[in-house]
């Protein structure tokens, strides 16, 4: 077959709305996915997950994701636009794949990539001719091809004939309320040319913006690229807010001055450690591949240790803090405001709040929490439930620490009723004398 004209069926499909569209993978990235797509395109989609529980969830209009709202879900599932099932055998009805699955660190930090295998492994058997299959799970460069095809392809499907297969990087930023699934660019990078202007058609057609890249591996680079940035820029911080403790400088004043410059300055702040699922774990998919090709990453390594350090240092700045007072750290009773990994969302996923909260407890602390958003978690087998934040629980508290930063907080209370306040995360603006900034 002409390769110009391979997959001609399913660019028609794509350009008319009608392809259906499998979505693998139903948590913080795939749900968000799945309604972006049935929102904007016609055709049908469906959600494959392995949890009867959140296929059941979906299937009954009900969000277990924050950004998404049930009532717009319950819309989509109800006009017949979505619909999800623990059957990858129905694989065979999609047109276009897409792959959303966790992809973490084993307990070596390194690269996990089984949830990609299964979920391939699952829908390959069922793949029908002139399906599109892309990759969204961040991992590092060559996955798309070195594990993702050979699991596609068969006798019957062949890349570039009948089979096309691309990497484009989830861009899902939780709770953020300008930049969402539609209006952020999109890089797509396929395994042949074509595959790359099947993907980046099929974007299209819900994404403001699609941007082509030469290679799978391009566009999986691209994506651990953004993390680290981040990554070594908060190390750096983190690193200076620590000097700054020394030299008594307020690093928050230091930054606020600092990004005055209109140009080549982009703030980032310090806080008690890094959390989500993507910028603590990336740099570690890199520097794994790099050992492959003999070259060591020092300096995203060296980010990783500095920003793995900041519970501790975090936890100390609390115990020094409570000496000033006359008190241990052992036996105090220490209320903690926030356990997900950032401000006004509900995810947990990798949340430095809870390394300091474990922290705190094998140094002897009685911990309480509050947070508006997570009414109980599970830690070492036991669940934890919030209390309710009142004027008695802050003033029970030998300290206050403000872990996750929630707008809907009721600081002034805090700051009027708490005997000691760490402040990790600069909300408390009043910097009274029992208030901490980190």
């Amino acid at each position: 077959m002409d390769r110009k004209s391979a997959g001609i069926f399913l660019e028609k499909k794509i350009n008319d709305g009608n392809a259906t569209v499998g979505v693998v993978g139903l948590g913080y990235v795939g749900l968000p996915l799945l309604v972006a797509i049935a929102s904007r395109v016609s055709g049908h989609c469906l959600g494959f997950d392995v949890s009867a529980q959140r296929v059941q969830q979906i299937n009954d209009g009900h969000s277990y994701i924050g950004d998404i709202a049930s009532k717009d879900l319950t819309v989509l599932v109800d006009e017949g636009h979505i619909e999800a099932t623990i059957d990858f055998s129905r694989a065979s009805q999609c047109d276009v794949v897409v792959i959303c699955v966790p992809t973490p660190l084993n307990a070596a930090s390194e690269p996990d990539v089984s949830h990609v295998i299964a979920a391939a492994t699952d829908i390959a058997p069922h793949l029908q001719s002139d399906a599109l299959v892309v990759l969204e799970s961040t991992t590092y460069p060559g996955t798309t091809e070195e594990v993702l095809l050979p699991l596609l392809q068969s006798d019957q499907l062949q890349l570039g004939t009948n089979l096309f297969v691309a990497f484009s990087p989830e861009r899902v930023d939780p709770g953020n309320q300008t930049w969402n699934i539609s209006n952020t660019p999109k890089v797509v990078g396929g395994l042949c040319e074509r595959s790359t202007q099947l993907a980046a058609l099929f974007y299209g057609q819900f994404v403001e913006q699609v941007v082509p890249v030469s290679t799978a591996r391009a566009a999986e680079l691209s994506k651990l690229f953004e993390n680290i940035f981040r990554c070594v820029n908060i190390a750096l911080v983190n690193e200076l807010a620590q000097l700054c403790e020394r030299m008594d400088i307020d690093i928050w004043e230091v930054i606020d001055a600092a990004r005055t410059k209109p140009f080549g300055f982009m703030p980032f702040y310090p806080g008690p450690g890094l959390g989500g699922h993507c910028i603590p774990v990336d740099p570690f998919y890199l520097s794994w591949k790099a050992r492959e090709y003999v070259f060591h990453t020092q300096f995203i390594e060296l980010a990783g240790r500095i920003n793995q350090g900041m519970p501790a240092y975090t936890v100390r700045r609390l115990m020094d803090a409570l000496n000033t007072q006359g008190k241990a750290l052992n036996g105090a009773r220490i209320l903690a405001l926030g356990v997900t990994y950032k401000a006004d969302i509900d995810d947990m996923r990798e949340s430095p709040a809870l390394d300091v909260i474990s922290l705190l407890k094998t140094k002897g602390a009685e911990i309480h929490y509050y947070d508006p958003h997570v009414a109980e978690y599970v830690q070492d087998g036991q669940t934890v439930s919030s209390v309710n934040l009142t004027v008695a629980e802050v003033s029970a508290a030998d300290a206050v620490i403000v872990l996750a930063g929630h707008s809907d907080v009721d600081y002034d209370m805090v700051a009027a009723s708490a005997t000691l306040v760490l402040d990790t995360r600069n909300v408390l603006a009043d910097r009274e004398d029992h208030i901490i900034i980190l």
